[in-house]
C-alpha cells in the first residue's frame, strides 16, 4: 500500500475540495438540519456517504466510460437528478407560515415542528440526492480516469472508494451537528418559512445547473 500513497494523497485532496464545496448534498443536509433536526440530518448524511459507493462501483466497472460513450445515458441520469432536486426545491418554495402554537424543532415557541422523517426516509433522501447528481458522476469519472493509475489493483481502488465514502459521511455529519447547535439553528430558524423558501430556491438553482451539466 505504501507505494500508492502519492496517488492516495492526490485523491484525498481532490475529494476534500469537492465535498467541502457547496452543492446539492450540502444544501440538503442544511435543509434537513433546520427543518427536521439532528437525527434526520445525520441519516441524510449517511445516505449521501453510502451513495458514494455507487459512484465508486461504476467507476471501477468502467461504466463511467460507458456514460461518456453513450451521452443519452448521462442525459437521462442528469434529468432524473435535476427533477428530484427541483421537486424538493418546489416544496421548500411553497412553504407557508406555521400558525400552530407548539414546540418548535429547536425549542423556540410559536412554530410547529414538521413531521420528522423516519431514519430510512432521511437516508433515502440523502442517497437519491447524491446518486443522481451528475456532478458527482463527473467527479468520479475524472478521478478514476486521470489520477488513478489503471494498473492500481482493484482492491486498492476499492479502498480509495471506502475512504471517500467514510470521509463524506463524516463531513456531512459534522455539518449536521453545526447547523443543529442551539445558537446556529436559533439564528437560522428565526426566519421560519423564509429559510425553507430560500433553501428551496437554492435547490431549484442547483437543479437547473445540473440539467445543463455536460460530461465533456
Amino acid at each position: 500500500m505504501h507505494g500508492y500513497w502519492p496517488q492516495f494523497v492526490k485523491i484525498a485532496i481532490a475529494h476534500l475540495l469537492a465535498v467541502a464545496s457547496p452543492g446539492p448534498d450540502f444544501a440538503m443536509v442544511v435543509r434537513q438540519s433546520l427543518t427536521h433536526g439532528r437525527r434526520a440530518a445525520v441519516w441524510t448524511s449517511v445516505g449521501i456517504g453510502t451513495a458514494i459507493l455507487v459512484h465508486v462501483s461504476y467507476a471501477l466497472l468502467g461504466i463511467g466510460i460507458l456514460l461518456k460513450t453513450y451521452p443519452v445515458a448521462f442525459e437521462v441520469m442528469k434529468f432524473v437528478g435535476a427533477g428530484y432536486l427541483a421537486w424538493i426545491g418546489i416544496k421548500g418554495v411553497m412553504s407557508r407560515p406555521r400558525r400552530e402554537v407548539s414546540e418548535s424543532p429547536f425549542g423556540l415557541p410559536g412554530k410547529a415542528r414538521p413531521a420528522e422523517p423516519a431514519p430510512r426516509a432521511a437516508w433515502t433522501t440523502g442517497f437519491l440526492t447524491n446518486v443522481f447528481n451528475p456532478k458527482a458522476t463527473l467527479f468520479f469519472v475524472a478521478i478514476f480516469a486521470t489520477i488513478v493509475d489503471p494498473r492500481t489493483p482493484k482492491v486498492i481502488q476499492g479502498a480509495y472508494g471506502l475512504w471517500m465514502s467514510a470521509t463524506t459521511m463524516a463531513w456531512f455529519i459534522a455539518v449536521s451537528f453545526l447547523f443543529t447547535r442551539e445558537r446556529v439553528r436559533a439564528a437560522f430558524i428565526r426566519g421560519g418559512y423564509w429559510i425553507d423558501r430560500a433553501m428551496g430556491c437554492v435547490l431549484l438553482a442547483l437543479a437547473a445547473a445540473l440539467a445543463f451539466a455536460s460530461i465533456t
